[in-house]
């Protein structure tokens, strides 16, 4: 019997190609929407949904491309972060939201897990954050306010509660002037003689002044300024200069003292003044009708059982003014606290 030769072959037969289904428009339509995907040029709604379980494969996006509106934002995606948010999408499955304000977006976070962080007023935390911050975040807790922040307005506030307290020595001085008489039958006054104490009673300012017209009568009996006097005496100008300079900021206590400033053409602000001559309260410690001007003299020997001006050499002006400041001592503390609640009297 012929041998019988089988010629086998083993190789896998060839799969015949399948043939794309739809027109040939359609697969040419295809083939390019596939050409585009491959190279990332098709927006993200453009392409087919994706098949369920089956992640989608995120796109690349080219730079200054604005993303999809998701929440109401919209706004171009800076080139560095377009990588890592494809990345992200092809992990996750889905496309992330984009926060375009990280600061906004950490507080939403905040909010919606329960807390609400305190936020102080200049953004510093800490034990040194401000004292308003600290102040709003234990009243919301229910605990006691701080101190004000100024001390020096707690201060003026606790001081007008509980009365205000009078001007600091140093701000205080007493002023007399004596004056001669100038002019058509001496009815001038000029300035002649002006002392100027401290608190204590030192003396900061004694001169005999010169005045600019020709004196014609001294009055000596109540001056106690003499023509010998006026060889000596500063010229009335410079003598103006020192005393303004020392009652620049003070507060200045005198008796009738318009009629001094009216000497040396001047005018003091009226809250800084004090006029024993005008103060009630030393009337009626002395027993005279409030509205009544009395003598410095008649006040001195009542309250301060002092005599002044006394024999016939005329008045000393350092006496005067030491008089002065004793007798606004007598009511200081009743007198600044009388005036501060009544301010229109200053």
């Amino acid at each position: 019997m012929d041998d019988l030769i089988l010629n086998l072959d083993f190789a896998a037969p060839e799969r015949r190609q399948k043939k794309e289904p739809g027109s040939q428009k359609h697969r040419s339509f295809v083939r390019r929407r596939r050409e585009l995907e491959r190279r990332g040029v098709l927006r993200h709604k453009q392409l087919p949904p994706a098949a369920p379980g089956r992640p989608r494969r995120a796109r690349p996006r080219r730079s200054g491309a604005k993303p999809p509106k998701e929440n109401g934002t919209a706004g171009p995606v800076p080139q560095s972060q377009t990588g890592s948010v494809g990345k992200a999408r092809g992990a996750a499955g889905s496309a992330p939201l984009v926060p375009q304000n990280p600061a906004r977006s950490k507080e939403k976070a905040q909010g919606a897990a329960g807390s609400a962080p305190l936020v102080p007023q200049n953004g510093s935390t800490g034990p040194g954050a401000p004292a308003q911050s600290k102040g709003k975040a234990q009243g919301a807790a229910g605990s006691a306010p701080l101190v004000p922040q100024n001390p020096a307005q707690s201060k003026r506030k606790a001081q007008g509660t509980a009365g205000s307290a009078p001007p600091a020595p140093h701000k205080l001085v007493a002023m007399d002037c004596e004056m001669v008489g100038t002019g058509p039958g001496g009815r001038c006054s000029a300035l002649a003689r002006c002392s100027v104490v401290s608190y204590e009673g030192d003396v900061l300012y004694d001169r005999f002044v010169r005045p600019e017209e020709p004196v014609v009568d001294y009055r000596t009996r109540w001056s106690g300024v003499r023509p010998r006097h006026m060889a000596t005496a500063a010229p009335f100008r410079a003598a103006r200069q020192q005393v303004l300079k020392i009652l620049a900021g003070k507060v200045v206590v005198g008796h009738a003292i318009h009629n001094d400033f009216k000497a040396l053409h001047y005018c003091h602000p009226k809250a800084l003044t004090r006029d024993t001559s005008q103060i009630p309260l030393l009337n009626r410690r002395a027993g005279f009708p409030e509205n009544v001007a009395i003598s410095l003299k008649r006040l001195t020997k009542a309250l301060l059982n002092q005599d002044i001006q006394v024999g016939k050499g005329g008045h000393s002006s350092v006496e005067d003014a030491r008089a002065t400041m004793e007798l606004y001592k007598v009511v200081e503390e009743e007198w600044e606290q009388h005036l501060q609640q009544n301010p229109e009297q200053k």
